[in-house]
């Protein structure tokens, strides 16, 4: 403290993404949307849904701009299901499009994250995950997220064990340097509603 002001090392900054979640028994669309407008301040670059509970798979919606072009995607392809996470972008590592929305796929396209911040160390992870037979579709640090988790659960599965969501996205996040949050939803693990640290 300088003269009975606090210095922050990161300023804040009011352009940063918007990150809504929800998991029950309404449909999941109506809800995230209402979220993500609530939230369209935070970040307007591109906006992205994942959805799930409607079968063994997540479905996405994302587009570029503001949040009323992804309504129109959704109205032109609904999407249904009790469970999703939805983002709206301000970017920082890649342009605003389609493919560098939120929310991002693994490889096998079961698991998804949204994220808000900035990962620092993001191609060297990204280099270390091509060279483990890893393809990326984006130019964003987010991406690698996703291939993280599903690293360390398919690190798991390979050894005979299997890995709760939870713990393969401990891991993952202990591989990060940066400040962030994140949200992560999966087609194959059911969505804890309790808090873990």
């Amino acid at each position: 403290m300088e003269g009975g002001n606090a210095i922050f090392p990161h300023p804040y900054n009011e352009k940063m993404c918007g990150i809504v979640g929800y998991v029950g028994n309404k449909q999941v669309v109506p809800l995230i949307i209402e979220g993500l407008r609530r939230l369209e301040y935070r970040g307007y670059d591109s906006a992205g849904i994942a959805v799930g509970g409607s079968g063994r798979t997540l479905e996405l919606r994302r587009a570029p701009g503001k949040l009323r072009n992804l309504e129109d995607v959704i109205r032109e392809n609904p999407l249904h299901g009790t469970y999703g996470i939805g983002h709206t972008r301000w970017a920082t590592h890649g342009r605003p499009t389609e493919e560098n929305a939120h929310p991002h796929r693994d490889c096998t396209g079961r698991l998804v994250v949204v994220h808000n911040g900035i990962v620092e160390n993001y191609l060297a992870l990204k280099h270390e995950l091509a060279a483990e037979g890893h393809k990326f579709v984006t130019e964003t640090d987010t991406e690698i997220i996703a291939h993280l988790i599903e690293q360390e659960l398919s690190s798991a599965a390979g050894s005979g064990k299997t890995m709760p969501l939870e713990e393969a996205v401990r891991r993952a996040v202990r591989q990060l340097t940066g400040a962030y949050a994140i949200g992560v939803i999966s087609a194959q693990r059911t969505a804890r509603r309790d808090r873990t640290g």
